[in-house]
């Protein structure tokens, strides 16, 4: 093997075993404030309540690190009303962290109703909506927004509306990792749409993130389809495949059309991952029922995709683009994943032979053991 090679393969195996295996993130809030002309605004907060009350930020790469982890585990565990309950002491808690400001000035905010989900996959954060509303004059110019960092790294945007004509105005998301302000986010185009490159930039932005860095379910997928063959057009029949079918059941999903509970669905992307690692240890060449198979993963992993696109929100005025810009986005994603993988590890080997011992057999082996330990892990879910 070219020396030149050892630092790339050294880099990505050391990425693949750092990764926790049994980590439990926790994902940023996503924030949408919508300012309305009749005079108020409501501010919808998707997150974690039980990293909230246990005060799990973006500090902790896993909550098994944090000195409150076994609270954290009773709470997942607990019924959506169980939970409620337990909520109510905190409230206090989201309403003097948080704050509005409409051209410098702080607005009084209360808290709404909570939408608390039932329990599901214990290693996934379950994501709870709260509601708070406060008053807003037609005369203010920009609102800034605050989300302390002890409560986690967030995601905002704002929504301006007037209802009476029809008409709103989405911001882009600002992704905030400090313990400040949001850059001001302007008021003054309240009868506008959002125009169509502005949802393409948003969403193509949203779906390229869902794979890099996010998605590493899909990434270590797309590097299974990847080290079957460094040719091009078995390369490229396995990646249309995979397209085809999940943009699919994105679409569907989407559309509310077909339907899989996560608890189905998570465990057999995991079983996919394996399959296709295994298929490159035992097969040496593509066939027509590999396509198939892939095919079918796809649609499982298009259910995937459309509970990470219904977390991050879309927009009413825009769905069809949304949805086809956020499509885009996955695709520009699993091409990078592509073209990082054959710059790092196929570029540097000439011989197929060599190029299948060092590389195809230690990364497939590594990634099917990624793939049934999570597949193992998650039955958890179904059981």
């Amino acid at each position: 093997m070219s020396m030149n090679c050892k630092p790339f393969l050294s880099i990505l195996l050391v990425l693949l075993f750092c990764q926790n295996l049994s980590a439990d993130v926790v994902r940023p809030a996503l924030i949408e404030i919508s300012v309305y002309t009749r005079g108020d605004i409501e501010i919808e907060i998707r997150a974690s309540i039980e990293a909230l009350m246990t005060g799990i930020n973006g500090r902790y790469s896993n909550t098994k690190d944090a000195p409150t982890a076994d609270q954290y585990d009773e709470y997942r565990k607990m019924s959506s009303k169980e939970l409620l309950a337990e909520f109510e002491a905190f409230k206090s808690n989201i309403i003097e962290g948080v704050d509005v400001k409409l051209d410098g000035e702080s607005i009084p905010l209360k808290m709404g109703s909570v939408k608390i989900p039932e329990p599901g996959y214990t290693k996934v954060p379950r994501i709870s909506v709260m509601y708070l509303s406060g008053p807003i004059d037609r005369d203010k110019k920009q609102l800034t927004w605050y989300y302390p960092e002890k409560f986690g790294d967030h995601a905002s945007r704002v929504r301006q509306v007037d209802e009476a004509e029809q008409k709103w105005h989405w911001s882009d998301h600002q992704w905030i990792k400090q313990d400040r302000y949001t850059d001001p986010y302007p008021l003054d185009e309240i009868f506008t749409q959002q125009t169509f490159l502005e949802v393409f930039k948003t969403y193509v932005n949203a779906g390229f993130q869902h794979i890099l860095p996010l998605g590493l379910d899909h990434i270590l997928f797309v590097l299974g389809i990847f080290l079957l063959s460094r040719k091009m057009k078995p390369l490229l029949w396995q990646v249309t495949m995979f397209t085809l079918a999940h943009s699919i059941t994105l679409s569907l999903s989407m559309l509310d059309i077909v339907t899989l509970p996560s608890r189905v669905v998570e465990p057999l992307i995991a079983l996919s991952i394996a399959y296709v690692a295994i298929e490159n240890i035992f097969g040496g060449d593509i066939k027509k029922r590999r396509l198939w198979i892939v095919f079918g993963f796809g649609l499982l992993h298009g259910l995937g995709f459309a509970t990470m696109l219904s977390e991050f929100g879309m927009p009413k005025d825009g769905f069809i683009t949304a949805l086809i810009s956020f499509n885009v986005g996955i695709e520009f994603g699993q091409l990078a994943v592509i073209l990082i993988a054959y710059l790092a590890l196929s570029i540097w080997f000439k011989n197929p032979q060599t190029y299948r011992k060092v590389i195809v057999i230690p990364l497939s082996v590594l990634i099917a053991m990624v793939g049934l330990y999570w597949f193992w892990e998650r039955l958890e879910w179904v059981s």
